[in-house]
């Protein structure tokens, strides 16, 4: 098959929403330099970021958002190429699926491709019992521009897509831990979020979807995610996956008797 010419070719941007991100935004951004076109939002940020993102030829938009999904559709917004790959601060995209990507884009139609995401806790690849707020195996990363848009929701907002591609093969890597406290923390910080959108949109999950979760999220993370496979990183998974619908009740509960 022929190689595409300068008129037909597709074109790339990777996408990159940050806050606060020096330490990792500079291997970020180098492992995205086989797109055409780089850009970064910067949310609320007081650090070096901006510097290290204009160093590495990004565009840079800088703001305040309060929801995750707003700050995600104003940089797809400044997106102006044909496909787009969203990546964050701490992922790194391999030889591979940079070569993958670049490759799909110019025989596929239009649509949304799930791109799946190696998850290291510390130094170590954790590849089973992933989900359910913990993170992902898989994510749709990538898209052709007009064919994804976030929801409003603070933290993991809701999606709207074209049509479903399939998967790549190759993965980001995804630096999602240090340890098992930052997991902790991580899932913390979420459950606030969430607790927050929950009292907004007066959908708070009963004490009873928080309790009944406990056991079937527990269960889905380590037996049919194989989290098992993990040992303790397994065991923790499926406990963290098993807490959050009951933790966001719990603090959506205090969010309202303090409005009262």
């Amino acid at each position: 098959m022929s190689s595409p010419t300068d008129s037909t070719r597709k074109t790339l941007t990777c996408l990159v929403v940050a806050r606060n991100e020096e330490a990792m935004l500079e291997d970020c951004l180098a492992s995205l330099s086989f797109s055409d076109r780089i850009v970064v939002v910067l949310d609320r940020t007081t650090d070096g970021s901006k510097d290290i993102a204009t160093a590495a030829g990004a565009h840079v938009i800088e703001g305040g958002w309060e929801s995750e999904g707003a700050r995600r559709n104003t940089g797809i917004d400044a997106c102006e190429t044909d496909w787009v790959l969203e990546v964050d601060a701490d992922e790194r995209a391999t030889p591979e699926l940079a070569a993958e990507v670049t490759g799909f884009i110019q025989t596929s139609p239009n649509g949304i491709c799930l791109v799946p995401i190696l998850n290291k806790i510390g130094d170590r690849m954790v590849r089973q019992g992933w989900g359910a707020y913990n993170g992902a195996a898989s994510a749709p990363r990538l898209f052709s521009k007009g064919d994804k848009v976030w929801g409003p929701e603070r933290v993991h907002p809701s999606l709207e897509t074209g049509p479903k591609l399939g998967s790549l093969k190759n993965g980001l890597i995804h630096l999602v831990d240090r340890d098992l406290s930052d997991l902790i923390d991580r899932m913390n910080r979420y459950t606030d979020l969430m607790a927050q959108d929950a009292v907004d949109k007066d959908q708070v999950p009963t004490l009873w979807a928080g309790l009944r979760r406990i056991f079937s999220r527990g269960w889905k993370s380590y037996i049919a995610r194989k989290g098992y496979r993990e040992g303790y990183y397994g065991v923790a998974l499926a406990f963290f996956a098993a807490s959050y619908s009951l933790l966001i009740h719990l603090k959506a509960r205090e969010i309202q008797d303090r409005k009262n």
